[in-house]
């Protein structure tokens, strides 16, 4: 079995490009399985010592909508030695007051469940005024605007997995 679960919400389609991504990078899809969601459940989640979250930030700081309706599902995973990263996707210029919220809130939820956090990001390239996903200086996770920063994305994606591998061996 798959030892890494990627959890993810798309509406349009930016997260679950850059989440296949990261799973070729990752070494496939024996290595890493994709999971919308959308049909997910916590049990779904269970088998993985290393999970991926990824969310949009959708509108003004708000979850994607599959995120909305799946967060709650969170509580029934223990997460005793399990290590997440979190990935992030949203619009700096259009929402720099909330941009890449959407992992912090899902981050409130676990962090004190017994997770091991791993695959921090710099701040540093992106302009905007306010986070959740900023703790101690640095992103939860990989964060991507594909809305202004496009032609960064594989380059920080690849820089990424690069960092999370030893993590998750």
């Amino acid at each position: 079995m798959a030892k890494i679960g990627i959890f993810y919400g798309s509406t349009e389609g930016n997260t679950e490009r850059v989440v296949t991504q990261i799973q070729t990078l990752l070494g496939g899809e024996s290595v890493a399985v994709l999971h919308n969601v959308n049909s997910a459940t916590a049990d779904d989640m269970q088998p993985y010592p290393y999970l991926i979250l990824a969310c949009p930030t959708w509108e003004i700081g708000q979850l994607q909508e599959d995120w909305d309706s799946f967060i709650d599902e969170l509580a029934d995973v223990d997460y005793t030695g399990k290590k997440v990263a979190y990935v992030g996707l949203g619009d700096a210029d259009g929402y720099p007051d909330t941009f890449i919220d959407a992992p912090g809130i899902i981050h409130e939820r676990i962090k004190d469940k017994g997770v091991t956090l791993v695959g921090q990001w710099p701040t540093e390239g992106y302009n905007f005024e306010a986070s959740k996903s900023v703790v101690d200086g640095k992103f939860l996770g990989l964060v991507i605007d594909e809305d202004n920063q496009k032609d960064l994305t594989a380059a920080r994606v690849e820089k990424w997995v690069n960092i999370i591998k030893p993590e998750f061996q």
